[in-house]
């Protein structure tokens, strides 16, 4: 079993980004920020997760995007505004088949999702600074059972929205 944190658009929140941080770091195995942190890569907040670069980040020290493999998957890292997430998911079917990844985390859009498609699964954690379409600022955590996948999301303070807990699972690629 393998734990995951996935945040996104969290444009230059550090406080809160260290309370979340410290909420889950010692029950997750890998924590993921999908960009648009507006934070330097030396900054304590950012400390620990694995980032890309959003359309809002100036840090050069961050890919635009990255691959990460957990237990069985393969994990497809970026902040979707090279993909045109805003529009369709498709540049990022594509992009993750190119990649043989099976799970892919992204923002840019702050719209809190969840889809699987194709034997993918395609996260959106929302925005923990500037949410859109819910009044919640949202964050996941991810476990990783073999095939079977449990998503959970919580609002900034911590407490789980429990009409969003999710089961999922996936083919053997």
């Amino acid at each position: 079993m393998s734990k995951m944190l996935i945040v996104s658009d969290s444009h230059g929140l550090t406080d809160e980004l260290q309370q979340i941080k410290a909420r889950h770091e010692n029950e997750t195995d890998l924590m993921i920020h999908c960009g648009d942190s507006e934070l330097m890569a030396d900054d304590a907040a950012i400390k620990g997760f694995t980032v890309v670069r959003g359309n809002c980040d100036y840090e050069a020290g961050y890919p635009d995007e990255t691959t990460v493999a957990l237990g069985e998957h393969k994990i497809f890292i970026t902040h979707g505004h090279h993909h045109s997430v805003k529009t369709s998911l498709m540049g990022l079917h594509y992009r993750a088949k190119e990649l043989k990844a099976d799970i892919v985390c992204f923002g840019h859009s702050h719209i809190l999702g969840a889809e699987e498609a194709g034997g993918t699964l395609f996260l959106n954690p929302g925005s923990i600074r500037l949410p859109r379409r819910r009044v919640e600022k949202t964050y996941m955590i991810l476990e990783l059972l073999d095939r079977k996948i449990i998503l959970s999301v919580f609002d900034i303070d911590g407490k789980e929205i429990n009409d969003l807990y999710r089961e999922f699972s996936l083919p053997n690629q």
